[in-house]
């Protein structure tokens, strides 16, 4: 047996080890723990966004193209309705007619160019038949009529030539437009509707400046 002394210089440096392997134990733990919590993904919190204004269009959104223009003419003459009628851009003297109820029996459709293209603010009078064709209210030829005294073609010396309502024969007769010429300004006329102005036949493919200026004192829209 160890003498009593040397049980307890024992005893105590056991005490010692094992206190200090408790600590190292409880250093390492702690560690591992703090690891872990770390480690563990965070929370996100998702705030709702203030109410605002709608974002802006973008810049290379086309804006709506606006609404065509109505037309209004007055129908006159040998119609079941006379009056004036509201139509859209691009009805021909026709669906004007129709609008006014259509020709009276005695109503003369043969001096009036049917397919001509409606010019807001017009006038379109339908003769009795046997009578003068259809004149306008302003003193004009109503659309695709022949007046009296009209030459070949239904040009009357003397008198503008209506680029809106003009046949392809009256066009034709202008100095310098050919059937060629003439067919493509009544193919503008009806794919852009009526001209605005007389510079408007610049649009037309083959009439340049100095055409332009020989047409000028001949035609009118």
């Amino acid at each position: 047996m160890l003498p009593e002394s040397v049980r307890e210089r024992f005893g105590s440096a056991d005490r010692r080890r094992l206190a200090a392997t408790v600590a190292a134990g409880a250093l390492i733990a702690g560690a591992a723990l703090v690891w872990y919590l770390r480690s563990m993904p965070a929370p996100v919190r998702i705030e709702a966004l203030p109410a605002g204004p709608a974002p802006a269009a973008s810049a290379t959104a086309r804006p709506p193209s606006p609404a065509p223009s109505p037309v209004v003419v007055d129908v006159a003459g040998m119609v079941v309705r006379p009056g004036v009628y509201e139509l859209a851009q691009g009805d021909r003297v026709i669906d004007a007619i129709r609008r006014a109820g259509g020709p009276r029996r005695g109503a003369d459709l043969t001096s009036i160019n049917l397919a001509a293209l409606l010019v807001d603010a017009e006038q379109i009078l339908v003769p009795r038949r046997g009578s003068a064709g259809g004149v306008s209210a302003a003193g004009g030829v109503a659309p695709g009529a022949a007046p009296p005294g009209a030459g070949p073609g239904g040009a009357v010396p003397g008198a503008k030539v209506s680029l809106n309502a003009a046949t392809l024969e009256q066009l034709d007769s202008l100095p310098g437009i050919g059937p060629v010429l003439a067919q493509r300004i009544l193919d503008y006329r009806q794919q852009h509707g009526p001209f605005r102005r007389v510079e408007d036949l610049l649009n037309v493919s083959g009439i340049g400046e100095a055409r332009l200026a020989d047409l000028k004192p001949l035609v009118t829209v």
